[in-house]
């Protein structure tokens, strides 16, 4: 009868709205809660099917569904600390359970994802926060490069463990030669004594060398005229030269250097012309010589450019010489990139990259499966997962010294608390009216 059907109507609107009131309560709680989602709480009819005609209602009642809104993002809050990292835009970090590390096989660990995390070194170098959510990344080449890795699957992504003890050393890859070569000192009859000059470089152990580079002007022509030709001559100090052998083994590479006189280019590389050692790029105005731990770009400037070598009227100006690298240094701090890479900077101003931690994306957010520590896994509602470059596709960039705040707004819970309150004691009510109505049919026998 249609007097039970409305009892059982707003005993389900009692459940409807004390869950939704765990929902509000719940959304409250966390509202200061880094990367927390809101749920939200929806209302459905109920509906019972009866005949048609027969004059008679039955009440259905109304049942309540729940869903978080992960997709709505919070608020960036700006840190101190350089491995709070948030998202700005799409996509999410991959983490897993610390007690999962060490448990799985390499690249199988239970993969979980959250927007937004403090992390910090564990006593085992292990980069975690608080919680025990371990941050997961690519790592990279001793170069800083990282190798293509599988986009649809875990096998390549590894916990991130940071050795604070540790050191490293930047090799010399490239000198750049920016010098002026006396003019006068290529007339023919001139004393023509070479000119030297030394370039530090640093080798693979971080050890510092020497490259000593002499410059010979050629003063065979007839007197008072230019010749506008020297011989660049390289020599290695990491290399020992036999005395017993009538070649200069520390000679890695020697070249004749013409320059330009005339009105328009004066001064400028006219031609480089390698005698020994690697050749010359005139593309790029290098040339490459092999040093005793390995090959190492010389920048000489191209021919006709004036920021390169060049031979004027002025002074021999040595000091104009700069090359990469540097000696062993101590780690003394990480950050993040907006790409997602995490660079290590050393004491000695040397900075590598470790790490590169890519983004999760799926295609539907909300068809994640919450879990605990704002940290979701997929399911067959949210879609496989991709993993994203920081920046490419549909993802954002990674944002370090910040923090993605709850998604929450209070005000809209608060007046969200009052409707519930007003619905709960409304269906309460119609409890009591239909209890009042059963007990005047009881008394009817009397």
């Amino acid at each position: 009868m249609s007097i039970s059907s409305a009892l059982s109507a707003s005993v389900s609107g009692l459940a409807a709205n004390s869950t939704r009131l765990a929902n509000i309560s719940d959304n409250i709680a966390n509202s200061s809660t880094y990367g927390y989602k809101r749920v939200d709480t929806e209302f459905e009819s109920m509906v019972i099917n009866q005949s048609r005609g027969g004059g008679v209602y039955t009440a259905g009642g109304v049942r309540a569904t729940t869903g978080r809104d992960i997709e709505q993002r919070g608020n960036l809050v700006t840190t101190s600390n350089p491995l709070d990292i948030a998202i700005s835009g799409r996509g999410m970090l991959p983490v897993t359970s610390v007690t999962e590390v060490g448990r799985s096989p390499a690249g199988a660990q239970d993969l979980m994802m959250t927007r937004t995390g403090s992390f910090s070194p564990d006593d085992q170098g292990i980069l975690r926060t608080s919680s025990g959510l371990v941050l997961l990344g690519w790592p990279a080449n001793s170069d800083g490069t990282v190798p293509n890795q599988p986009r649809d699957g875990v096998s390549g992504l590894q916990p991130i463990v940071i050795n604070a003890s540790q050191s490293a050393a930047d090799p010399t890859t490239r000198v750049t030669l920016g010098i002026n070569l006396p003019a006068d000192d290529s007339v023919g009859g001139a004393v023509g004594d070479a000119r030297e000059m030394d370039v530090q470089y640093f080798g693979n152990l971080g050890n510092s060398e020497k490259m000593t580079i002499s410059f010979t002007p050629d003063v065979s022509g007839t007197a008072g005229t230019r010749s506008n030709s020297w011989t660049m001559e390289i020599r290695d100090s990491a290399i020992t030269d036999d005395p017993g052998t009538a070649v200069d083994e520390t000679l890695i590479g020697s070249y004749t250097l013409a320059f330009n006189d005339s009105q328009t280019g004066g001064g400028t590389l006219a031609s480089v012309t390698a005698l020994t050692g690697g050749a010359y790029d005139p593309a790029t105005g290098e040339l490459s010589v092999n040093t005793a731990g390995g090959p190492i770009s010389v920048d000489i400037g191209r021919l006709g450019d004036s920021t390169g070598m060049t031979q004027l009227s002025a002074a021999f100006s040595p000091a104009n010489a700069s090359r990469n690298g540097s000696p062993v240094g101590n780690l003394v701090g990480l950050e993040f990139d907006e790409k997602g890479f995490l660079q290590a900077t050393y004491d000695t101003g040397f900075t590598r990259t470790l790490y590169q931690i890519p983004l999760v994306d799926v295609p539907s957010v909300n068809g994640l499966i919450a879990m605990d520590n704002q940290t979701y896994k997929v399911s067959p509602d949210s879609g496989p997962f991709y993993l994203w470059d920081a920046g490419d596709g549909p993802t954002g960039s990674v944002v370090g010294y910040a923090r993605e705040a709850s998604n929450t707004d209070v005000a809209a819970e608060l007046t969200d608390l009052i409707q519930t309150q007003r619905a709960y004691g409304s269906n309460a009510k119609v409890i009591q009216t239909v209890d009042e109505m059963l007990q005047e049919t009881a008394n009817l026998k009397r």
